[in-house]
C-alpha cells in the first residue's frame, strides 16, 4: 500500500531572476498531507501531516452528531483546540463561522458558500468578522486580517485560495504516491503560503467539506 505521507517537496520555479520574490515565497510554503479520516476508531474526521510526516492537526470529534450540531473543532497533534468552526443559523445561504480556540464567542472569519451562477468557479468567500477587530494578538488567525475567495473544484481536490489582492495563498491539490499513482479523493495536499495561517487554511477546508463533501 502506498504511503500517505510524507509530502513531496513544494515545486519552485527558477527560470528567471525576475521571479526571485515569488521563488522565495514558494520555497517557504508549507506543504501538508490531509487525510479524510480520524485517528480514532469508528469516528469521522481529518488527519493532517506536515512535510516530514509528523502529525500536525486532528479533527477527531467530526462525526454525524457533531456535524448535525454545527460545530467542529480543529486540534493540534496533542489535542489542544486551535480553531472552532460553527455553522451560522438563520442566515441567507450556507455560512460557517471560524473562532480562535474553543471559546466560540467572537468569530474571526466567516465562510459563505457561493450561490451565484455568474461566478461558477467561486466555491466560497471568506471575510473577516466585524467582531474580530478586538481580538488578542495571540490568536492563531491574527496574521490574516484579509478577505479570501476559494475557487476551483473541491470534489476533485483542485482549488485555490486567493487573498483580497488576487494572490494565490493556498491550494488544495491531488496527492500522488512516489510512483505517480493517485491516492484517491480521501487524500490530498494542502499547500499554504506564508501569508496565510495554516490553522485558518485548514478551517477553510473543513468548511468546504461541509458545503461540498459527500
Amino acid at each position: 500500500m502506498a504511503k500517505i505521507h510524507p509530502n513531496n517537496p513544494v515545486s519552485v520555479a527558477t527560470s528567471s531572476d525576475d521571479d526571485g520574490d515569488r521563488t522565495a515565497a514558494a520555497a517557504a510554503a508549507a506543504a501538508m498531507t490531509v487525510w479524510r479520516k480520524s485517528l480514532l476508531f469508528n469516528c469521522k474526521g481529518f488527519t493532517v501531516y506536515d512535510g516530514t510526516g509528523n502529525l500536525l492537526f486532528r479533527v477527531d470529534n467530526y462525526s454525524s452528531s457533531s456535524s448535525s450540531s454545527g460545530e467542529i473543532v480543529l486540534m493540534d497533534a496533542y489535542g489542544k483546540c486551535l480553531v472552532t468552526i460553527k455553522r451560522k443559523r438563520l442566515s441567507i445561504g450556507e455560512k460557517w463561522l471560524i473562532y480562535s480556540g474553543e471559546e466560540a464567542i467572537k468569530p474571526e472569519f466567516s465562510v459563505k458558500k457561493n450561490m451565484s451562477f455568474h461566478q461558477s468557479k467561486v466555491l466560497a468567500r471568506v471575510t473577516t468578522s466585524s467582531s474580530s477587530s478586538s481580538s488578542s494578538s495571540s490568536n492563531p488567525t491574527d496574521r490574516c486580517r484579509h478577505s479570501y475567495s476559494i475557487e476551483g473544484s473541491y470534489s476533485h481536490n483542485q482549488c485555490t485560495i486567493y487573498d483580497d489582492r488576487r494572490r494565490p495563498v493556498g491550494e488544495v491539490e491531488r496527492k500522488e504516491a512516489a510512483a505517480g499513482i493517485a491516492l484517491g479523493c480521501d487524500v490530498f495536499r494542502l499547500v499554504v503560503q506564508p501569508e496565510l495561517d495554516a490553522p485558518l487554511a485548514m478551517a477553510m477546508v473543513i468548511a468546504l467539506e461541509q458545503m461540498y463533501g459527500s
